[in-house]
């Protein structure tokens, strides 16, 4: 299983990006799906999660501003990030559970100028 990440980039504060990561391989539906953001010299921290029934999860600081979706037949997860801000900047990975394994893809990275 491979994960493939994508639509990072460079926006402005207050813009609005869209993040992809669909899966590749033999998988079935993944049991969860998460994104998660890193910055240099800290802690990957989960910035929202879904469930394979929806539920949803985001981090306090992102709260109201991103929403996170899946398609199941397309096994793809997605970020809307909306009102961006410059402390939303790093790299986001998206990591999809399948029988209890945890995938990662490589990454993908926002920049928000100030």
């Amino acid at each position: 299983v491979q994960l493939q990440a994508s639509g990072g980039g460079l926006v402005q504060t207050g813009g609005s990006l869209r993040l992809s990561c669909t899966a590749s391989g033999s998988v079935f539906n993944a049991n969860g799906m998460g994104w998660y953001r890193q910055v240099p010299g800290e802690q990957r921290e989960l910035v929202a999660g879904i469930s394979i029934g929806g539920r949803t999860n985001y981090a306090d600081s992102v709260q109201g501003r991103f929403t996170i979706s899946r398609d199941n037949t397309k096994k793809t997860a997605y970020l809307q990030m909306n009102s961006l801000k410059p402390e939303d900047s790093g790299v986001y990975y998206c990591k999809f559970v399948i029988y209890g394994t945890d995938y990662w893809g490589k990454g993908t990275l926002v920049t928000v100028s100030s």
